[in-house]
């Protein structure tokens, strides 16, 4: 089997080491193509304004100097385009990805485009609990369950165009409950932060800060799942229409 690992928080990052660990209990042929830094909340973007660099980083690791969805496009449609991969691992990103996460993440985003692409795809990220930690977030979960995770995933055929969302519980490895698949949750907007601060010239910035919520009122969600030391496995399709609305504004246009 040959999988291709990517991510959004850049080549360099731990969560993708612990990523390359988990994959090489899964097969021997594993190419890594990943942003060369990190796109985290880069969604679904694509660069087409500027040219991408691509710059080896060692045996079958390869930096883009652009997105995650970039880094995927790349893994196909160059790198590995005689060798086109049989799974596509994305993560593991430092943070969450639940609920309306999936919008934003890099990381789910780069799974989403090897779904479109008819390649089975998995985003994994591992939940921490204390902001600010940056380098310091725990993978202990992810390194221990990750395996776990994803062989009963890979051992049957994916629907075509769907792909799989996993999050780690934010707990010591010996101390999750076990795996559960739940549906995509939906936190109450408004976790958004933005901090000012001052440049040396005198001259407002400001950061974009997602406070961390604890919004478990779904009991079969993601976000209760992972609340309650579960590593939560959500399918996620790439159709997005709603289905109940389509009569109802087909009416509003009849004659």
């Amino acid at each position: 089997m040959r999988i291709l690992l990517t991510n959004d928080d850049g080549i360099e990052a731990p969560g993708l080491k612990v990523l390359e660990a988990i994959a090489a209990t899964l097969s021997d042929d594993v190419t890594v193509v990943a942003p060369a830094e990190e796109n985290s909340g880069a969604g679904h973007s694509l660069t087409l304004t500027r040219p991408l660099r691509l710059r080896e980083r060692g045996a079958r690791r390869f930096a883009v100097t652009g997105t995650p969805t970039d880094a995927v496009m790349m893994g196909l449609g160059l790198i590995m385009k005689d060798n086109p991969p049989d799974l596509i691992l994305s993560g593991v990103n430092r943070g969450a990805n639940l609920a309306e996460d999936v919008t934003y993440s890099g990381t789910v985003s780069a799974a989403m485009e090897g779904a479109l692409a008819g390649v089975p795809s998995i985003a994994l990220s591992q939940v921490y609990s204390q902001e600010g930690m940056g380098d310091r977030v725990p993978f202990d979960a992810a390194a221990r369950w990750g395996e776990r995770v994803l062989r009963p995933l890979i051992a049957e055929p994916m629907p075509r165009h769907t792909l799989v969302n996993v999050n780690f519980p934010a707990l010591p490895a010996e101390q999750v409950r076990g795996i559960r698949v739940c549906r995509q949750g939906m936190r109450d907007y408004g976790r958004l932060r933005i901090v000012r601060g001052t440049d040396p010239r005198g001259y407002d910035y400001y950061w974009f800060g997602l406070g961390i919520l604890e919004d478990t009122t779904v009991p079969e969600s993601d976000l209760a799942a992972v609340a309650e030391g579960y590593v939560a496995v959500t399918p996620l399709h790439l159709d997005l229409t709603h289905e109940p609305s389509l009569a109802a504004l087909a009416a509003r246009f009849e004659a």
